[in-house]
């Protein structure tokens, strides 16, 4: 133990070097296993969708934009309200110069959230899918 001149507190070089060992420790295991909020990485995608809104008594299709999308479920925009826990299917249609025709998509789910953007008249519909979204061969967007 050392003492610090003009003060009552001491250096113990073996108790500081526990101590930094269990920092050390704590940091690691924060690193390596960290609270994760999602389940499923997302991707930040703008492409067109086709929903159906699935009701007890009619269907109704519109269409949206993912703004993000993930193999558990997706988050997009349309300009139509759906109620929360409104069942819904889709497709989601990928392109771009590179690709020789485009990519589809279809997933189904629920919806779990609903936020209003007032001031573009848009709503932010959140799907948590019932399965994981999966890539088809048919062209089903005009469906």
């Amino acid at each position: 133990m050392l003492f610090w001149r003009g003060c009552n507190h001491y250096y113990d070089p073996d108790l500081a070097a526990e101590v930094a060992h269990s920092m050390r420790k704590i940091k690691d295991i924060a690193w390596s296993s960290p609270l994760k909020e999602r389940k499923h990485r997302r991707f930040s995608l703008q492409y067109p969708v086709r929903l159906k809104v699935h009701s007890s008594d009619s269907m109704i299709e519109l269409d949206a934009v993912s703004r993000n999308i993930s193999i558990g479920g997706l988050l997009l925009e349309t300009s139509s309200m759906i109620p929360q826990h409104t069942p819904v299917s889709f497709v989601v249609t990928a392109w771009s110069a590179n690709l020789v025709r485009p990519i589809q998509f279809v997933g189904e789910g629920e919806v779990v959230r609903v936020d209003a953007k007032a001031a573009d008249q848009v709503f932010a519909i959140a799907v948590e899918c019932t399965r994981p979204i999966t890539r088809t061969d048919q062209s089903l967007a005009l469906q």
